[in-house]
């Protein structure tokens, strides 16, 4: 297996599990609209990634999935403990966790992604060099929106 191929397969991984901590938010955080809606259609993002991910991966000879599976179950059950808690302050602090998680796998993506970009450059792979430049921003955004909503709560979260 190339080089290159094995970036694609770690960012394919990465963003997966990207996408799965999107969800869960948007589950475990259900009864506060913004964020769910937010972090659903920020997981969406990642979904496409891992799509062309998986589709690109064929010149290289990876099987990749082409979407990342979701737990349909474990959202339900998340959505009805969001609920069951919202007029507690812990779920803030546990809001504060999720958005520190999020921020943190949507770096190592973007690093990810540039790793790949630099790899595509170097391979003279110019598909592959314009879908990082396509998908990275958007990973880029995930990251901006995790780190915007951390700086907006953490002060009422903290102090209250």
């Amino acid at each position: 297996m190339s080089k290159v191929a094995l970036a694609l397969a770690e960012l394919h991984r990465s963003e997966c599990a990207l996408a799965r901590e999107l969800r869960t938010v948007a589950a475990r955080h259900h009864s506060d609209q913004d964020i769910a809606h937010l972090a659903e259609d920020l997981s969406r993002w990642s979904d496409e990634h891992v799509d062309v991910l998986a589709e690109h991966g064929r010149h290289y000879g990876l099987h990749l999935s082409r979407r990342p599976r979701r737990r349909r179950l474990r959202g339900w059950i998340q959505q009805w403990l969001s609920a069951a808690v919202r007029h507690r302050p812990e779920p803030a602090l546990l809001l504060l966790a999720d958005l520190r998680r999020i921020h943190r796998s949507a770096a190592g993506v973007s690093l990810d992604w540039e790793l790949l970009g630099q790899g595509a450059q170097a391979t003279k792979d110019h598909e592959l060099l314009a879908l990082t430049k396509r998908c990275h921003p958007q990973t880029l955004r995930q990251m901006r929106w995790a780190n915007a909503m951390l700086k907006e709560l953490s002060p009422q979260a903290l102090s209250g």
